[in-house]
């Protein structure tokens, strides 16, 4: 399979037009649209807020390395 990702500015509604794509006369291809999320940002930087309140958080202040560790391996364990 080969994918191919091309980046294009919507310029009519309702059209749009590709050139230049890497494709043979006759070959199937498979159309996917993706919107460009223009909130990303935003919810990047939530995201990190969230995380740092998250660590700044009293309970995970107090537990150690050997702690997490003990409890990973005992959840992997599925005791």
């Amino acid at each position: 399979m080969l994918a191919y990702k091309k980046y294009i500015t919507v310029n009519e509604p309702g059209q749009i037009v590709l050139n230049g794509l890497p494709f043979q006369t006759g070959q199937r291809v498979e159309v996917v649209l993706i919107a460009e999320d223009e909130d990303r940002n935003a919810r990047i930087a939530e995201l990190k807020t969230l995380f740092k309140r998250t660590q700044d958080l009293p309970a995970s202040r107090s537990l150690s390395e050997q702690e997490i560790a003990e409890e990973v391996a005992e959840y992997r364990s599925g005791r």
